[in-house]
């Protein structure tokens, strides 16, 4: 990011500080990776102490609300899906490991899996990174990530 556009934002605005994963989006190199770092607090402490219902309605929270948080930040920015904004990373990262046991294992597979397709972004994700704007557009390839993800470590995880 650079220093005009940081110059919007800033951490003392809740909106701005949960857009950039509590600070985690403003990491010089690989933002969207400090991002879903950000999220595995939240994921274990859901995880550990929250019902499964519970866990789905954060999740579920934190999608919808994201699409708000990010669109808000990137208006304030002036710039559409800015790197530094990773609070899609977050709700990607809780939708990746949702009812899934929580083990260091499930964790390290989870996020791989979770950056594998935010970063590679095949179809249908890529189609709509490049073809969805403003706060859904910025949440929804994420989402779908996440999704894939899910998808592949619960069959993992069924396989073995």
């Amino acid at each position: 990011m650079d220093k005009q556009v940081r110059s919007r934002v800033s951490l003392l605005n809740p909106v701005h500080f949960l857009a950039l994963g509590f600070g985690s989006g403003l990491a010089a190199k690989m933002p969207g990776t400090f991002g879903t770092l950000a999220a595995l607090p939240l994921v274990v402490l859901l995880s550990h102490y929250a019902s499964f219902s519970v866990y789905l309605v954060v999740t579920i929270l934190v999608s919808i609300v994201g699409i708000w948080i990010c669109g808000k930040t990137a208006d304030d920015m002036g710039v559409h899906d800015d790197s530094s904004i990773v609070w899609d990373e977050v709700a990607g990262m809780l939708i990746t490991m949702l009812a899934v046991p929580l083990s260091w294992q499930t964790l390290l597979v989870g996020f791989v899996l979770f950056r594998f397709f935010d970063i590679l972004k095949p179809w249908p994700i890529s189609y709509l990174d490049k073809h969805v704007d403003g706060g859904f557009g910025i949440m929804i390839d994420d989402v779908l990530a996440g999704v894939f993800a899910l998808c592949l470590l619960h069959l993992g995880l069924f396989l073995i």
